[in-house]
């Protein structure tokens, strides 16, 4: 009796197992890209000097967790968002959307509360931290505006870097295929030699 393997069936396995491995290798690549961002992040974070705020969006990745200051013209809208203090309580981040004197906006988060009650803020020049907000940035005020608390700083520990895991996960997704194919090939071996 002579063990058949199916052709088809074994090249969409074989596709499949080799896309989750390179799936893999990817991630892998992606961890040693996320570790020297993080670095990066890290030496901006010890930087005294105080980078111009991004206006570009091209220019946001050289200016997070460094210093800056935003002169807050107008004040557009004030949203408020679940966020922590810098004690580590949670409660209500304030991020108001200002117009700047050149043209364009920034996004500023003035301060934290208790309570999501809008808080009244007319603008002005704000000092803070470079954080990323959204697809862009935002200025944590340092220190807080309209009688608000202090907003927990941003931290480039805060960043995610799950690659590795990712990594691991498509290896065994990889494994698990092969190991499935295995025992069908084996269960329709032995249905036919019955």
């Amino acid at each position: 009796m002579t063990r058949r393997v199916p052709v088809l069936a074994t090249l969409i396995v074989a596709l499949a197992v080799l896309a989750m491995i390179a799936l893999g290798l990817w991630q892998l690549a992606r961890l040693d890209e996320k570790e020297a961002q993080l670095a990066r992040y890290q030496r901006a974070q010890a930087m005294s000097a105080e980078a111009a705020w991004p206006t570009r969006a091209e220019d946001i990745d050289g200016a997070l967790y460094r210093r800056s200051r935003v002169d807050c013209a107008r004040v557009l809208s004030i949203d408020t968002l679940a966020g922590h203090a810098a004690s580590g309580e949670t409660g209500w981040a304030h991020i108001a959307r200002c117009a700047l004197p050149g043209g364009g906006t920034a996004a500023v988060a003035i301060g934290w509360a208790r309570e999501p009650v809008r808080p009244q803020w007319e603008g002005g020049r704000v000092d803070g931290i470079v954080g990323p907000y959204r697809n862009g940035a935002k200025l944590v005020a340092v220190p807080a505006r309209a009688g608000l608390a202090q907003l927990a700083l941003p931290d480039p520990r805060d960043v995610p870097n799950n690659h590795l895991s990712y990594a691991v996960q498509w290896f065994l997704f990889a494994l698990t295929a092969l190991v499935i194919y295995v025992l069908a090939l084996r269960k329709r071996w032995r249905s036919s030699a019955a």
